[in-house]
């Protein structure tokens, strides 16, 4: 590839741009602006649409020119972030996401928590205090990482833990204990080893390229084909993958994730439409696991970081000029941005909101 792969962000600065779309995916066109709108956007990079089809080329591996410059990026999010992929005595932890240049919203496959192993996991609940948060990120990674690398059933995984809830009698996976946390992992990770006959992978590098390679395979996937013959999406040549460092919507009560819209997406009135959960990762507001809170309530649950993402949402209307779609965290009151894109609306909602628009 004669230009480079991998393009980096981080808060008020990126490598790509709005119009970067084909190369970049659109995720990772709306990290990057904002970035640049000097949002707070956890430190990242994405890794070109070009890439897709070169990866699957090599049976999963990435070449390695992009593999030299995926080291290097991950090294600059250590720097960014002060933590170390690894490192049991200040962790970081990754998430790997796709991003086409077209949405396509639960076609390809999305890697969280990634880093954990035996001894992060011990490291984390010592450096936060929080050893059921720890945990709990352990469960969600071998529950994830086993679905989308390594082929296991998820419903192999769904048994485990509705089988620990009903023995411990608790209704919501937020109510488990460390104990319960720690017996789900053993058991997540033996069904993990008795399908693939294989350890379950602990080395963080490992686990970030095997992760890599299966975002870039879910473009290939039978749903995703189907999904842009039914879309009649053409002439794109791959996902992207975006790479960044985990914020941590589950680390406690004050602790939350969301997604919105910036104006009423049917009827097109002005003012935050969406839904959040309390103490959760961005995969439980999707899963139906748990019931979603209007977004007007963390007006009362998080008054400071409301306020934050009313100010940050109505910068980024005024940066693309568009009524927008974006996604949250908060981690302990701390605001954090994950994706932005042009919101789908419909036409009485356009019209009103174009209106709306030229008046303000």
């Amino acid at each position: 590839m004669a230009r480079k792969a991998v393009y980096r962000f981080a808060v008020g600065a990126s490598d790509g741009d709005r119009s970067m779309k084909e190369l970049i995916g659109g995720k990772g066109a709306g990290l990057a602006e904002m970035c640049r709108a000097k949002l707070n956007v956890p430190p990242g990079f994405t890794i070109s649409t070009e890439v897709c089809a070169a990866t699957a080329e090599l049976n999963g591996r990435l070449p390695a020119a992009v593999q030299v410059e995926v080291d290097a990026a991950v090294s600059a999010i250590e720097r960014e972030t002060g933590k170390r992929l690894g490192d049991p005595s200040n962790p970081l932890l990754l998430s790997v996401r796709s991003g086409a240049a077209i949405s396509m919203p639960g076609m390809m496959d999305t890697v969280l928590d990634l880093g954990m192993n035996d001894e992060v996991v011990i490291g984390l609940a010592k450096l936060t205090g929080r050893p059921v948060f720890a945990w709990d990120c352990y469960r969600r990674f071998v529950d994830v990482f086993s679905s989308v690398v390594l082929g296991v059933p998820s419903e192999t995984f769904e048994a485990h833990i509705e089988a620990i809830k009903k023995a411990t009698g608790i209704k919501s996976d937020q109510d488990l204990s460390e104990e319960s946390l720690r017996i789900l992992v053993a058991q997540y990770k033996a069904s993990a080893v008795e399908f693939t006959k294989q350890p379950f992978p602990e080395d963080p590098r490992e686990q970030l390229n095997r992760s890599i390679a299966a975002v870039f395979k879910s473009w290939f996937s039978d749903r995703a084909v189907k999904y842009r013959e039914v879309q009649h999406i053409r002439g794109l040549v791959g996902t992207a993958v975006n790479v960044q460092a985990m914020v941590y919507g589950n680390f406690s009560p004050t602790s939350g994730t969301g997604v919105l819209f910036t104006r009423n997406p049917s009827t097109g009135a002005p003012g935050l439409y969406g839904e959040y959960l309390i103490d959760a990762q961005g995969e439980d507001v999707v899963s139906g696991s748990r019931t979603p809170q209007p977004i007007s309530q963390l007006e009362g649950d998080m008054p400071a970081a409301y306020a934050e993402l009313r100010e940050g949402v109505e910068r980024l209307e005024r940066h693309y000029k568009n009524m927008q779609d974006v996604e949250f965290t908060v981690q302990d009151g701390k605001l954090f941005f994950l994706q932005c894109r042009n919101g789908k609306r419909t036409g009485a909602a356009a019209l009103r909101i174009a209106c709306d628009f030229v008046t303000e």
